[in-house]
């Protein structure tokens, strides 16, 4: 089967003084997190799209799927974990509490905040992620990379060629992915940024996905005012 797992348990600090998490700001009077489900529920492939979000949040998000009419036995909403990688454990739990997962069942993690995945991408992942084992959506760098080990010098200047910007969804064998995760030392964990470093760190392969430029992931007001205007500029092109 295949799974989807909208990750929205942090409560996104960087946006400022809002009275709510950035998952559920308005864009064009629809909150982001809506707009996100829509699009995976727009592939009939999904078997089950799993929303995980704060544990005060829940009924919250309850109520705001049955808002949009989108209260439908394919998506479900669980209170997320301590951090990304923990929450994503928590939507593999719930995935594991209802079914019967199997060694071929994938699972497709995406920044609830990301509202403006395509088709295209979802579906690379799905063919991607069943294929490797391990799939990553990224572009090609357009600035310089630089590396700094103390905040204060420059330690490397990697070659730009060679240099992707993650983004999400990235996608997983559910078996796989709780497999090496459970294998981590509590050092290893400190250091996760994602969970396709856990694939980098067991030195198994990760595939990639090409992503678009504005599948932005709105975190800052910023953000929020971007990803307005991609919004608004979609809307008056209908």
């Amino acid at each position: 089967m295949i799974y989807a797992g909208i990750l929205a348990g942090g409560k996104g600090t960087r946006m400022g003084n809002v009275p709510m998490p950035k998952q559920f700001l308005t864009l064009q009077n629809k909150a982001i997190i809506i707009h996100t489900v829509e699009k995976f529920i727009l592939n009939s492939k999904i078997d089950k799209i799993i929303c995980a979000v704060p544990k005060d949040w829940v009924q919250y998000t309850n109520d705001l799927l049955k808002k949009h009419q989108l209260n439908i036995p394919r998506v479900s909403v669980v209170s997320g974990g301590t951090d990304r990688n923990d929450t994503i454990m928590k939507v593999i739990e719930a995935i594991e509490g209802e079914f019967q997962t199997t060694e071929e069942d994938i699972l497709i993690t995406h920044d609830a905040v990301r509202p403006f995945l395509t088709h295209r991408i979802i579906e690379e992942n799905i063919e991607k992620g069943l294929l490797n084992g391990a799939v990553d959506t990224v572009i090609e760098a357009i600035d310089t990379i630089v590396e700094s080990t103390d905040g204060q010098y420059i330690t490397n200047i990697p070659v730009r060629s060679a240099m992707y910007q993650g983004q999400t969804p990235q996608t997983f064998n559910i078996k796989k992915l709780k497999s090496l995760y459970d294998g981590l030392t509590s050092e290893e964990k400190e250091i996760l940024t994602d969970a396709a470093k856990i694939f980098v760190i067991k030195g198994e392969k990760v595939g990639l996905v090409r992503g678009e430029t504005y599948n932005i992931k709105v975190t800052t007001p910023y953000d929020l005012n971007v990803a307005n205007s991609i919004l608004k500029g979609s809307l008056d092109k209908k």
